[in-house]
């Protein structure tokens, strides 16, 4: 299989977000894939946050003797931050983006037609989107001035496909791949190698609400968090229900809190939003933990304390 991957020509990396799955994004790149990588996002603090968390890795790294010291050096260096008041134009220069911002369709949307404008017109616009329709945000990409029939609109929307990168991303082996209906071959091509390149296994699922993955995983959580909401059984019961009995390495709410019930609510939605399917409802008991914000384990406090 990999005799078969085209160069993915990706010499310079953008990455917009420097949350965990930003900044877990940045350092696969810039560690694996050995690419110098440009990191954006609008808060300073959330950068600040991001880079200690590449620090923390790195040493952790160093400490097992997965890494020497220069070689983690080497690998920070190739991450330099874009100043926020560059906006996206401190992303000009870049063969590819990655974006990996709040699973928001507006916001996604908003972004992908900045981007398409201050890019140069053979960058790649990827989004790490675990959910939304890879084909609307291609759509948004094009101006009010230009057709998605035209010449100029199929190429500035061939660009964009969906790149899913899992969370803690230095841990977890897959990338999902995912193509709209405009994207081309070249960049699907390009995309998985510079995937491969990160050290991932690439499986690829068509453009449907949740993909392969979350398709599957966010009804299974939802049932779990409707169980307890019935008092079917309690959390604990839940979870052990299915370490034990079902070999899973940790239960469903756990893996809630994990992901954080603000996350796991959104892609719900999309799951009942996109198909108009009551099977994807979801949990009365999710949104009201969402509503007051207990987000998991970002916030401290989910369906268990942290």
């Amino acid at each position: 299989m990999a005799s078969t991957l085209v160069p993915h020509g990706i010499r310079r990396l953008g990455v917009l977000g420097a949350g965990q799955m930003g900044t877990g994004i940045a350092l696969v790149s810039a560690m694996r894939a050995k690419v110098p990588v440009l990191l954006y996002d609008k808060s300073p603090e959330q950068v600040k946050k991001g880079l200690a968390l590449v620090d923390k890795l790195l040493d952790k790294d160093v400490g097992k003797g997965r890494l020497t010291n220069d070689e983690a050096k080497d690998v920070r260096g190739r991450i330099e931050v874009v100043p926020a008041e560059s906006g996206f134009k401190g992303l000009r220069d870049v063969d590819m983006v990655v974006e990996a911002v709040s699973e928001n369709l507006q916001l996604k949307e908003t972004i992908f037609a900045s981007l398409a404008a201050e890019l140069k017109p053979e960058a790649i616009l990827a989004t790490n989107t675990s959910s939304i329709s890879i084909t609307k945000i291609a759509a948004a990409t094009l101006g009010k001035n230009v057709s998605p029939a035209s010449e100029e609109g199929k190429r500035i929307a061939s660009r964009v496909v969906g790149l899913h990168f899992f969370n803690p991303v230095p841990v977890m082996k897959l990338v999902e791949l995912i193509s709209a209906l405009q994207t081309s071959q070249e960049t699907l091509d390009r995309a998985r190698s510079f995937a491969v390149a990160c050290g991932k296994t690439v499986t690829v699922s068509k453009d449907v609400p949740g993909f392969v993955s979350n398709a599957l995983l966010m009804p299974f959580i939802n049932e779990a968090i409707m169980h307890l909401e019935k008092g079917i059984a309690t959390r604990e019961d839940i979870d052990t229900t299915l370490k034990l009995g079902m070999n899973h390495p940790m239960g469903p709410l756990q893996l809630a809190d994990f992901i954080g019930l603000d996350t796991c609510l959104a892609i719900q939605k999309t799951l009942y939003e996109g198909t108009s399917d009551s099977k994807y409802r979801p949990s009365i008991l999710l949104e009201q933990m969402v509503n007051a914000g207990w987000l998991g384990r970002k916030s401290g406090k989910g369906f268990y304390d942290y």
